[in-house]
């Protein structure tokens, strides 16, 4: 018998690598401090591409912080392709949360 209605496979729950990384003053960084987030942002975005495990989202400046987004279907995926990027950065303290589903659990890696 045809079904009398098509439903869409349901998506795959998406996970979450967040960066946090404190800058030099409690704005928005200095300009060098933001170009080299810029920079570091341009490759991420490059390698999670290339490797297929996701999306870098974008950043946040305030605060005298700076926060990185990224998603994808596996947090621990996304995290390996950004990694060394993310240690690479100058920028002390730093830490990366983790967000995985279902139920939202989270774990932290200090950089």
């Amino acid at each position: 018998m045809d079904a009398l209605f098509e439903f869409p496979e349901p998506e795959p729950p998406e996970q979450a690598v967040i960066a946090y990384y404190c800058l030099s003053d409690d704005q928005y960084g200095s300009p060098t401090e933001r170009e080299v987030i810029y920079d570091a942002e341009r490759a991420m975005t490059s390698a999670v591409k290339e490797v297929g495990v996701g999306e870098v989202d974008g950043n946040e400046f305030g605060g005298g912080e700076v926060v990185l987004y990224a998603y994808g279907a596996d947090a621990e995926a996304l995290f390996r392709v950004m990694e060394p990027t993310l240690r690479s950065l100058p920028f002390r303290p730093a830490h990366v949360v983790l967000r995985r589903e279902p139920r939202e659990t989270e774990s932290r890696v200090d950089l």
